[in-house]
């Protein structure tokens, strides 16, 4: 087994994070286009989607010859070393593709127990057109451009901003809105922004004070809940081996014991 520090699989992240999204922001300045759609005809892949991808597998296989890999657009090639790269090349998609700065890079490096539940141990979350890095290691505080981040505690739950995210999955949706029409009477606001792992991050800094979303594949969350956890927010409904996360509830435990029975 090859070296699993997390600061070293950290700084690993974090390197090829920023070259990462050099080339994302550099493809949307030169203009980009729908290469093809996934899921539906709103779960949509551009060029740049690709292309990052490529970059960022190429670059840790340089790095870390004997890890696995786990890609949104390329799928999974495993590794021997036991640490797995999940990586998002751009959460956010259809953000970018309109032009809007919230978009993002995410690139974890996990571990895998014996019942295939994946264990994040170093991530970051590079938001390029923010010009916004959000790291986190196990063990070690969530950092914003190397300010320790933290998030907001005991908020009660008619006080709180929560976020969440409309999936592309059209026979989902009805079952969001109605998670929102429920708790909307009850919280103090709504925040929508188009970017899963920006949206989990933003708990993490403060930005809100919890999130929940229902279907997130992992490669959304995968870093960005590690961030948030380290930041000191209870993440709930990641231990399962499905890749995707049935109902995922982001807080400070207090409002995620609030918010989770009212979207059970």
């Amino acid at each position: 087994m090859t070296n699993t520090d997390p600061l070293e699989l950290l700084d690993i992240a974090r390197s090829i994070a920023a070259e990462a999204g050099t080339l994302a922001a550099a493809m949307r300045s030169d203009g980009i286009s729908v290469e093809a759609t996934k899921s539906s005809q709103l779960d949509i892949v551009t060029q740049a989607d690709t292309a990052v991808e490529a970059l960022i597998r190429e670059k840790l296989t340089a790095a870390r010859p004997h890890d696995g890999f786990f890609g949104e657009e390329t799928g999974e090639v495993r590794g021997s070393s036991g640490i797995t790269w999940i990586v998002d090349p751009i959460d956010g998609t259809v953000n970018y593709l309109y032009g809007s700065s919230y978009y993002a890079v995410s690139i974890a490096a996990t571990v895998q127990d014996d019942a295939g539940v994946r264990t994040s141990v170093a991530g970051c979350v590079y938001a390029p057109a923010l010009s916004a890095e959000y790291t986190a290691a196990v063990g070690h505080p969530a950092h914003l451009n190397n300010i320790p981040l933290h998030v907001n505690q005991k908020v009660p739950l008619e006080k709180a901003l929560v976020s969440t995210g409309i999936p592309y999955d059209l026979t989902k949706r009805a079952r969001v809105l109605k998670d929102i029409n429920h708790l909307t009477p009850l919280i103090r606001d709504f925040r929508l922004v188009g970017a899963a792992a920006l949206e989990i991050v933003g708990v993490a800094e403060g930005r809100t004070d919890g999130h929940f979303q229902r279907g997130l594949p992992i490669w959304d969350y995968a870093a960005a809940t590690l961030i948030a956890a380290q930041a000191g927010a209870d993440v709930r409904g990641t231990d399962s081996p499905a890749p995707t996360a049935e109902l995922l509830v982001i807080a400070d435990p207090p409002l995620a014991d609030s918010l989770e029975p009212l979207l059970a």
